[in-house]
């Protein structure tokens, strides 16, 4: 036998307070809703104008160095500790909470070159222009006690650059080669070189953990396996690139920052071109890091500007600047993706928020059903010529933006000019180069 019932559920029709609104009952049926896409339209209009008016990236400026901030590191397993190392040899640790510095100590004469966190995250290492290599305990000496180093490797060259393994006690440095040091020994278990006089940074790839990529002076980014006893390839490319970060999340991608204002993403098994080009910068990109989504990574640049981009998107998505940041040596994306650091000339570290209209905090739930609402709207809306314009406009200082249409002039007239000769010349002479190409040189393996 069936019995049917009514049921009501309280939850439907009650407020949760005297104060909350009145619910409504919906029919949802289209037919009956035949205004609903230019309500919605002027929904993620509204949307797309507060996320501009709510904007505000720049959350705290870390003070206390004396000198240019050189190099950034995060700590492997402590979300809120920051490592900072200054062009005057001091290496401060920072409590991202409290943004106050915890511990200061002198490492080296000169500038420090180069600073990363042991995977297990309770020492770190350090090198200098002093020609050293040296490994700190994370927690700050006792009463007493005095601030030395656990180890110290006295080098023959200058250290240019330094990272660690991620699941080894294994760490690699470049200066005039490549180095790779096991930590128990004060002489490096392999060395690589390839024709070059320097190298400016090297990498460990975060998946294939085995594999590493630097850069060096002769315009060349070089691979190499600790397996193997020489190098895999090097791409060269017509200007110098400054440094090279892995996607933490596709193995064979890296993204590298180069002198000729562009970033490149490169398919380590296809150098012959990259996959994209990232084009936005008015100066030399110094730094990149990518965010632990892998979907997106941050760039420094001597412009005094700070750029996020999409890893499939050739132009940024969001621009961050003050007044009183100028060149940006070092950038950091934080581990739990909310926040970027960025060390500058002027003996500053800021931090920003990764997406810049976001609010920080707890967020009740109809607050949370709103915000992803509205984020509906304006990816659904996303390419209306009217919320396209208001969604990609950002306010530039004077001189980036004078720069920028400067550098768009100079590539209409080269563009042109190509043309021109194209039109005048034999049919096939001059073959059309595309923007991938024109930047790569050669590939050796």
């Amino acid at each position: 036998m069936k019995v049917q019932v009514l049921s009501r559920n309280p939850d439907d029709y009650v407020r949760e307070t005297k104060h909350d609104i009145q619910r409504v009952p919906r029919n949802y049926d289209p037919s009956l809703h035949p205004f609903e896409v230019s309500r919605e339209y002027t929904r993620a209009l509204n949307a797309t104008k507060l996320e501009r008016v709510f904007a505000k990236p720049f959350l705290a400026s870390l003070d206390g160095h004396r000198d240019g901030v050189n190099c950034l590191a995060k700590h492997t397993r402590s979300l809120s500790t920051l490592l900072s190392g200054s062009c005057d040899g001091e290496v401060k640790v920072w409590n991202l909470t409290k943004h106050e510095c915890v511990r200061t100590l002198q490492a080296h004469g000169g500038f420090v070159r180069g600073m990363v966190v042991r995977y297990c995250g309770n020492s770190f290492f350090t090198i200098g222009d002093d020609k050293t290599i040296k490994q700190w305990k994370m927690e700050a000496p006792g009463y007493g006690e005095e601030e030395e180093p656990l180890n110290t490797i006295l080098g023959k060259t200058v250290f240019t650059g330094l990272d660690h393994h991620q699941k080894k006690g294994v760490f690699a440095t470049c200066g005039q080669q490549v180095d790779i040091w096991d930590e128990q020994r004060s002489t490096p278990i392999r060395s690589f070189t390839w024709g070059v006089d320097s190298f400016s940074s090297v990498r460990f790839n975060p998946v294939e953990t085995e594999l590493l990529g630097s850069c060096a002076s002769d315009r060349s980014i070089v691979l190499y396996d600790m397996r193997e006893s020489t190098p895999l390839k090097k791409v060269i490319m017509t200007m110098r690139t400054n440094t090279l970060c892995w996607n933490p999340m596709e193995a064979y991608c890296f993204t590298c920052a180069n002198e000729d204002y562009n970033l490149y993403t490169y398919d380590m098994r296809h150098l012959e071109k990259p996959i994209k080009v990232h084009m936005d910068h008015v100066s030399a990109v110094l730094d990149v890091d990518y965010s632990p989504t892998g979907q997106e990574f941050v760039s420094a640049s001597f412009d005094k500007t700070i750029r996020i981009f999409s890893k499939d998107d050739g132009h940024s998505r969001e621009v961050y600047h003050t007044k009183r940041m100028q060149h940006v040596i070092c950038i950091k994306w934080s581990a739990d993706n909310k926040y970027i650091l960025s060390g500058s000339d002027e003996m500053n570290i800021r931090l920003w928020k990764a997406n810049a209209a976001e609010k920080l905090g707890v967020l009740a739930p109809r607050e949370r059903e709103v915000v992803n609402y509205s984020q509906k709207l304006k990816e659904k809306f996303q390419h209306h010529p009217q919320i396209r314009r208001i969604a990609r406009h950002r306010h530039l200082p004077k001189n980036i933006y004078h720069q920028k249409n400067e550098l768009r002039i100079m590539k209409e007239a080269r563009r042109r000019k190509e043309m021109n000769v194209r039109k005048h010349s034999k049919p096939g002479s001059v073959p059309v180069v595309s923007e991938k190409e024109k930047h790569v040189v050669s590939v050796v393996k």
